[in-house]
């Protein structure tokens, strides 16, 4: 694409792609509530849109993975001055898990939102659902550091609500809802301020220009605080290992297709920022940056693999426990970014990939349960998975990819994170990596047996999930088994992104000087 984004070049609807990215669920969204449509309508509305996203996240990803970017400055105006959107490998990577997620979570949600939302609130909940996808790919796509706050607040806001929804089955859900309010706005608040400092160091918002203009300030107190502002707020959105505390309320308490969605993509996304603002926007040659990596989140993450995955041991409620194994997951995610090598970026990028499609199958999984037999607690899901076979048996599977035993996508992150940790000569910590997936052993095979070793609980429904729930859970499964053996997809497309995130400011400066949308 060497189309020049000016408005006096006549632009095909291919150059447009970054804006439809975002604009097709954002439009779709209240259109769903102006149309009024009920039930299956609103459904649809939200799967077309979510389908049309997810195919222009391959397109886009398609042109830059051999480590190009599209530039797309908003209105024609060129950046800094004006609003870009900016897609590399980093993002198109990204943007291709959260819409595919999302078009793959719908069809799940179509059954699993009747059994548990009631008829009347199907319109607001698919027009919010819609608004939580759009801020999502918003807070990836953008390169603009005031609009990643605007597009975390929209996703943010409409999933407080959507996790309030879970309220017709249990009232916790209420107050789930209300802490991860109060959390979430507290980190959203720290990541303005840190935003604040940043226009009040540099008088630009757009990362590439902030990149240029921070460069030599390394001495700079503003430019440090608002680090540390920016690490700490998205800390909270990450639900870094201790600012975790909303995060396992929020899954158990919220309908089963939230939950699928959320862990497979919020974290993910938020993640996404830490890395982007760590690697493009201040360098990783900053002193300041590689000692709170090394001293602050590299010891809260070992923390996090072990402390959160012993809670999740002792759980007796599955949905819960999968919440616990999230933050212990999260953990492995910023060892790798700790380790501030290319090797450990990759393991990082993909184990963002590989986590989200498992985290899919076992909550879609849990949902189908939840249809079955009222409940996520093991006393209500015993035996389960005998009369529930095919359920059963795709769980096992995002099991196994969760332990990351060899042959899933779970192993060959785990993998890239053990060899980062060996180049840097740090053999301990493949050693802990290690021994944290041990844990995941138990609380797998402890929800394993709960499935396949008792009899099954009285009362409940004996019949397999519908179809629709099948397919969806099925297709995750299957992407477990296929991306532990196809890596040169996933590992090729992290390893651009890891190289791109590494380079820093160099190839991200081009924009800020010409407004061209290509390589």
């Amino acid at each position: 694409m060497a189309t020049e984004t000016s408005h006096h070049v006549a632009m095909t609807l291919h150059d447009h792609l970054p804006m439809l990215q975002v604009l097709i669920p954002f439009i779709a969204s209240p259109l769903i509530v102006l149309m009024g449509a009920r039930g299956g309508l609103s459904w649809l509305i939200a799967f077309v849109a979510s389908l049309a996203s997810f195919i222009v996240s391959i397109v886009l990803l398609m042109e830059v993975i051999d480590g190009g970017f599209i530039s797309y400055a908003i209105g024609g105006w060129a950046p800094p001055l004006g609003i870009e959107y900016r897609v590399d490998a980093a993002n198109a990577f990204m943007l291709f898990l959260i819409s595919g997620i999302s078009t793959i979570v719908l069809p799940f949600a179509y059954e699993s939102v009747k059994a548990e939302i009631s008829a009347k609130h199907h319109t607001l909940f698919y027009s919010c659902y819609l608004l939580c996808f759009t801020g999502l790919l918003g807070v990836v796509i953008t390169g603009d550091a005031f609009n990643v706050f605007v597009f975390l607040e929209i996703s943010s806001l409409s999933t407080y609500a959507l996790i309030a929804t879970g309220a017709e089955r249990d009232k916790r859900a209420l107050t789930a809802a209300y802490d991860y309010l109060v959390m979430g706005t507290i980190g959203a608040t720290f990541f303005v301020i840190g935003i604040g400092f940043l226009y009040m160091a540099t008088g630009t918002l757009n990362m590439a220009d902030l990149a240029e203009r921070i460069a030599d300030q390394e001495n700079n107190r503003t430019i440090k605080a608002a680090f540390a502002f920016i690490l700490v707020g998205m800390g909270l959105k990450v639900a870094i290992y201790p600012l975790h505390l909303w995060l396992p309320n929020s899954y158990t308490y919220a309908p089963s297709a939230i939950t699928a969605f959320l862990a497979a993509t919020a974290t993910k996304a938020a993640i996404y920022v830490i890395l982007r603002f760590t690697f493009s926007v201040f360098q990783p040659s900053f002193q300041f940056e590689v000692y709170a990596l090394e001293f602050i989140i590299l010891p809260l993450a070992v923390l996090a693999m072990f402390a959160a995955s012993f809670i999740a041991v002792f759980q007796s409620d599955l949905k819960r426990m999968l919440a616990y194994s999230s933050i212990a997951q999260i953990g492995y995610m910023l060892l790798g970014i700790a380790l501030l090598n290319s090797t450990g970026l990759t393991g990082s990028i993909v184990h963002l990939f590989n986590h989200g499609i498992t985290k899919a199958v076992l909550f879609m999984g849990v949902g189908a349960l939840v249809l079955r037999s009222g409940s996520s607690f093991y006393s209500r899901i015993r035996g389960m998975g005998r009369v529930m076979p095919i359920t059963g048996a795709a769980m096992v599977v995002g099991g196994l990819s969760l332990i990351g035993v060899p042959g899933t996508a779970g192993f060959i992150s785990k993998w890239e994170l053990v060899q980062a940790t060996l180049e840097r000569g740090w053999w301990p910590l493949a050693f802990l990596i290690a021994a944290s997936s041990l844990l995941a052993v138990i609380y797998v095979w402890r929800f394993v047996e709960v499935l396949y070793l008792h009899e099954p609980a009285y009362g409940a429904d004996h019949r397999e999930a519908p179809l629709t729930m099948l397919v969806p859970i099925w297709i995750m499964a299957l992407a477990c088994i296929y991306f532990g053996f196809a890596t040169e997809i996933t590992l090729g497309a992290a390893r651009t992104a890891a190289d791109g995130l590494l380079a820093g400011t160099t190839g991200m400066l081009e924009s800020v000087t010409s407004t061209e949308a290509g390589h």
